[in-house]
C-alpha cells in the first residue's frame, strides 16, 4: 500500500535530490516535497495519525566503548544525578559490561543489550542469545542499528526476524531504522524506511514492548543532526506507517525516538516535536552531565504539551 505510492512520487524526490547538495541543512527540502505528493496521492485511510501520546524514553548506547575503570566512573555519575520518575531511561553498555551495570545503576534506570542473535543457543560462535538476556535479567535489547546493518551486513529480513525472537523469549526491543546520505538524496528515503517498517511488522504480536528508534545514518557520530522539522517529519511519516497497519490507537502509544548525534545543546528543541518520544544517545551517552540534561529534556515537551 504505501510502498507503492513511494514509488508514484520517486520520481519527484529523485528530481529534487538531483538539484540539491549534502548540506544537512538543506536535505529537508527535499523531504516536504516527497512527503507532499505522498499526502496528495494517499488513499482516504492513508492520512496523518495522531501525534504521539506515549510515555518519554532515553537510551544511551554506549557502543564498544569502556575500561572497568571508566564504566565505574560513569555508573556512580549517574547515580549521583537526577532522572525525572515519569520516563524510562535505559543504557547499554557492552556485554562484558552488563552485569556490572545492572547491579550497580540505581532502579531509575535499566539496561539493554546492544545486540542479540536471531536464533536460541547453539553452534554460534562468539553470539550471544535472547534466552543468555533473559537469564541474566536484561529486560532490554537494540536490534537493527545502522552500524549492525552496514558493518555486519544484516538485512531488514533478518533484523525483523532477531526482534521477534527476542520479543517471544521475553524481552522488550528497541528496533532501529534509518537511512543513508545517498538513499535520502536519491530519493529513496520514504521506501527505504518503508521496507524496514515492513520487515517487523510479521514478527512483532505487542507494540507495548518495543520502541522504534530513527536513526538517520548520516548524522550518526559525525556531529551533523537533522532539524527538529526534519526530524518531526520523518517521525510523523513512520507513525502514519504504523498507523496504516496497527490502527491510529496502538500507532499512538508506540515510542519513536530519534539517535543522530543528540547531546545537551540540541536535544531540548528536538524534544518539543509531537512525534519525538524520546532519544537512542550515542557518544554523548558516555558523558554523565550530558546524558542527564538529556534525560531531563522531557521538561521541553512537558511545556509544549501544557
Amino acid at each position: 500500500m504505501i510502498a507503492a505510492q513511494l514509488r508514484n512520487f520517486a520520481p519527484a524526490a529523485s528530481k529534487c535530490a538531483a538539484r540539491r547538495v549534502t548540506l544537512p541543512g538543506q536535505l529537508h527540502q527535499c523531504i516536504g516535497a516527497a512527503s507532499r505528493n505522498l499526502a496528495s496521492s494517499s488513499s482516504p485511510r492513508d492520512v496523518r495519525a495522531e501525534a504521539s501520546n506515549a510515555r518519554f524514553f532515553v537510551g544511551g548506547n554506549w557502543k564498544c566503548n569502556g575500561t572497568h575503570a571508566s564504566v565505574e566512573k560513569l555508573v556512580q555519575e549517574l547515580n549521583a544525578g537526577s532522572v525525572p520518575s515519569d520516563i524510562d531511561v535505559v543504557v547499554a553498555p557492552p556485554f562484558i559490561f552488563l552485569d556490572m551495570v545492572r547491579l550497580s545503576l540505581k532502579n531509575e534506570y535499566q539496561v539493554a543489550a546492544q545486540n542479540c542473535w536471531v536464533k536460541s543457543d547453539g553452534a554460534f560462535t562468539g553470539e550471544i542469545s535472547a534466552e543468555m538476556l533473559v537469564d541474566t535479567l536484561v529486560p532490554w535489547v537494540i536490534t537493527g542499528h545502522s552500524e549492525r546493518r552496514s558493518l555486519c551486513g544484516e538485512s531488514s529480513k533478518f533484523v525483523g526476524e532477531k526482534t521477534g525472537h527476542a520479543l517471544d523469549v521475553g524481552l522488550k526491543v528497541i528496533a532501529c531504522v534509518g537511512e543513508t546520505l545517498d538513499q535520502r538524496n536519491s530519493g529513496s528515503l520514504w521506501y527505504t524506511l518503508d521496507s524496514q517498517m515492513q520487515a517487523l511488522f510479521p514478527n512483532v504480536k505487542d507494540w507495548s514492548r518495543v520502541v522504534v528508534a530513527y536513526e538517520p545514518v548520516w548524522a550518526i557520530g559525525t556531529g551533523q543532526v537533522a532539524t527538529p522539522e526534519q526530524a518531526q517529519e520523518v517521525h510523523a511519516y513512520l507513525r502514519t506507517v504504523l498507523a496504516n497497519k496497527l490502527g491510529e490507537e496502538t500507532a499512538a502509544g508506540v515510542r519513536i525516538i530519534y539517535g543522530g548525534s543528540v547531546n545537551d545543546g540540541n536535544c531540548n528543541e528536538l524534544a518539543t516535536m509531537p512525534d519525538i518520544d524520546g532519544f537512542l544517545v550515542g557518544g554523548a551517552s558516555l558523558k554523565a552531565p550530558s546524558f542527564l540534561q538529556i534525560c531531563n529534556s522531557v521538561a521541553s515537551r512537558r511545556t509544549m504539551a501544557a
